[in-house]
């Protein structure tokens, strides 16, 4: 199944490490975060991607074209090192199609400009380049499968400390609460679509704005809760909370590692 990654944003909350590069390019460990969240769904078997780029294309492009199997995995060097034996793989068995899609769309603007490269697919994957999860796909999937639904989304509890305030009419205060524990749940992406979805796109919309709305007035649109991990790199923060994760060993996002 194709897996369509929206990689053209700036990260202007990232400016201190992504000024030069795009969001999706800044490293967790010695890999990108775009590339976690490839290789996340490479696991599940779902390795077509076709990435929406628009700011630091170039940067992208450059990268996948260079890229270096050894720098995350074993290898055997011989020869005086001018051999080298991979003991594993990354993306040898990847297919990536790399379409720019400007530096100033939105995502709805981003999928329409990819809608041809899905061929016939009827149901494809999509998901912002910068949240990682351990989220089990073939089950989501599974469910979103037996809804009679054009959209599917991931909800989650929010990661980011605030505070839900609830008033009287004049301003009064009359609840304070942190928002992990109000209820409070949000899209963490990891959305799947039919090709239905291209009917509730209209010229320059926003994908979670007016289409998703028609989708709610028909009861189209379809949320997996999901509690378990889940977190986006938006700040310099989270990028630091993500690496620290890395270096105590066995990330949650790495379902590729656990049965190793």
């Amino acid at each position: 199944m194709k897996v369509v990654l929206f990689c053209g944003g700036m990260g202007m909350r990232l400016r201190e490490v992504s000024e030069r590069i795009p969001k999706p390019m800044v490293t967790i460990g010695y890999r990108p975060i775009l590339w976690n969240v490839m290789k996340y769904y490479a696991h599940f078997g779902h390795k077509d991607f076709i990435l929406c780029l628009g700011y630091g294309a170039d940067i992208v492009k450059e990268y996948f074209l260079k890229y270096d199997e050894c720098v995350s995995n074993d290898f055997v060097l011989s020869h005086g090192g001018t051999h080298v034996e991979l003991l594993s793989r990354d993306i040898d068995d990847w297919r990536i199609t790399f379409a720019y899609t400007g530096v100033n769309s939105n995502i709805g603007e981003r999928l329409k400009a990819v809608q041809k490269y899905l061929g016939e697919d009827e149901i494809f994957l999509a998901n912002y380049s910068d949240g990682l999860t351990d989220l089990n796909l073939p089950d989501y999937m599974g469910q979103f499968a037996e809804q009679d639904c054009v959209a599917g989304l991931v909800s989650v509890r929010p990661t980011f400390t605030t505070h839900v305030i609830h008033t009287e009419a004049n301003g009064i205060v009359k609840k304070l609460e942190d928002m992990d524990k109000s209820g409070t749940r949000i899209n963490g992406g990891y959305f799947i679509f039919r090709r239905e979805i291209f009917n509730y796109i209209r010229e320059k919309e926003e994908l979670v704005h007016e289409p998703f709305q028609r989708l709610m007035k028909e009861c189209k649109l379809w949320a997996y809760k999901y509690d378990g991990f889940w977190a986006a790199m938006d700040t310099f923060k989270d990028k630091q909370q993500l690496d620290d994760m890395l270096a105590k060993g066995s990330p949650p996002w790495q379902v590729w590692n656990k049965l190793k």
